[in-house]
């Protein structure tokens, strides 16, 4: 009995469910897809027409963003998705001072 469909049904299922977000300095953060597609510009890259390598492999690598930043975008991602339409008082969202403009520009390209 050959059981490689079945695999291949369940890699597919897990592919469509997470993106994987690849750092400037190749570190990987596994995102679920409904948190990765908040921003725009990784929306439109994974939804595009035609045959980006980011759509067939759900992967988006950003050259310009260090690990350190993209850990925190990723972590704001989870943070924006669990409080959007929160009818309670939403925490505060820590960022340290040192990686703020980094962060700001990680923001801009990303238009979060």
């Amino acid at each position: 009995m050959d059981t490689k469909p079945d695999q291949a049904s369940a890699s597919d299922t897990a592919k469509a469910q997470f993106v994987n977000l690849v750092s400037s300095d190749e570190h990987e953060f596994f995102v679920a897809r409904d948190k990765a597609i908040v921003p725009d510009t990784i929306k439109n890259m994974l939804a595009g027409p035609g045959e980006f390598s980011e759509k067939e492999h759900n992967e988006v690598a950003f050259r310009e963003i260090p690990s350190h930043v993209l850990e925190r975008v990723c972590i704001y991602l989870y943070y924006k998705k669990r409080y959007e339409n929160h009818n309670k008082e939403v925490p505060d969202f820590h960022i340290d001072p040192s990686i703020v403009l980094d962060l700001l520009m990680a923001a801009n390209f990303l238009s979060t």
